[in-house]
């Protein structure tokens, strides 16, 4: 039922929503007035994004080497493209290369747990940020500011539980087992099975990541946003590149809409926020006062290259595992 909702959702965006906010073909003649310039501009954008991608799991996995990390980033956010509930599908390929490349299993569980952590602590602080940068030029967004509010709520939330588990093995316990006892019991009302972990994971997540956090959290923390930020890099190069100038939209609006479109995209409703990113991400331009035509043409332009070349990065890092797997077990 979930996944059918997606379907219908991105089916719709493509084939009703975008259309009816600007036609293909002025999206199209838009596009096609690029100049190299911009084209340059563009792939230089897309070709930091990617590489930014590995640094957090280099810092996050002692030993891992960059093209090890590019390689296992690329295929797991593919696998989250490609497949619904793509998340627990990546972050389990990752684990399996790892593990063939003979990390240990805690430090790799250490390592997706914080990269991952890292990773929502970003999205959910860039409304906050957003919401300054759009005071400081008087400009005004009722719906940021919610998820502005409710962003910082969950922040603060997360970041006090995460202080309280590594405050102490006997507060990580308390709550690890308080937290597997709500999830089990909200997953119990919609007819899921109890979860499979306890107030022990959380103890052992403390004594295998306090000292690594000790040394490497301002790494960790620079390297994620690093990484996210060349995302938003990519958008905005699309929309000046494609006429919607500062006067239609400025820095800090182009912020605000894509921190809105990246706490949207967080929910699982279709793989890769699909139609869901795009439909957020083009409102919230064309409120700020964008172009139809120029907007929609940059959102598409700026989602294909956050995407695609991932996915082939993504396909040759699969076929070239397959490779050395077969060639090992023979």
């Amino acid at each position: 039922m979930f996944g059918a909702f997606g379907l219908v959702l991105v089916v719709a965006t493509f084939g009703y929503f975008l259309p009816k906010i600007a036609d293909y073909r002025d999206v199209w003649d838009v596009v096609d007035e690029l100049t190299w310039p911009w084209i340059l501009a563009l792939l230089g954008a897309t070709i930091l994004n990617v590489v930014t991608f590995a640094p957090p799991w280099q810092v996050a996995l002692p030993g891992l080497r960059f093209i090890s990390a590019l390689t296992v980033t690329q295929l797991s956010t593919a696998l989250s493209i490609v497949f619904p509930g793509g998340a627990a599908v990546g972050i389990a390929s990752s684990y399996g290369i790892l593990r063939s490349w003979g990390f240990p299993s805690r430090e790799i569980g250490r390592a997706v747990t914080l990269v991952s952590l890292w990773n929502q602590f970003a999205n959910l602080s860039y409304p906050i940020i957003a919401i300054f940068l759009l005071s400081a030029t008087g400009a005004n967004f009722a719906v940021l500011q919610t998820a502005a509010f409710i962003g910082a709520g969950v922040l603060f939330v997360a970041v006090a539980m995460l202080a309280a588990v590594l405050a102490s093995d006997e507060l990580a316990t308390n709550l690890g087992d308080l937290s597997a006892r709500t999830v089990s019991w909200v997953k119990g009302k919609i007819r899921k099975g109890p979860v499979h972990w306890s107030g022990e994971s959380f103890e052992r997540f403390r004594r295998d990541s306090l000292d690594l956090l000790r040394r490497r959290w301002h790494l960790l923390t620079l390297t994620t946003y690093l990484g996210t930020l060349t995302v938003f890099l990519v958008l905005l190069i699309a929309l000046r590149a494609l006429g919607v100038p500062a006067s239609e939209v400025s820095l800090a609006e182009a912020f605000a809409a894509w921190s809105l479109a990246r706490i949207l995209g967080s929910f699982p409703i279709t793989p890769g926020g699909v139609g869901v990113v795009e439909l957020g991400l083009t409102g919230a331009l064309l409120a700020f006062g964008g172009s139809n035509a120029g907007v929609v043409a940059a959102v598409l332009l700026y989602r294909f290259l956050t995407m695609v070349p991932t996915l082939l990065l993504g396909l040759l890092a699969a076929a070239a595992a397959r490779r050395r797997e077969a060639h090992a077990r023979a």
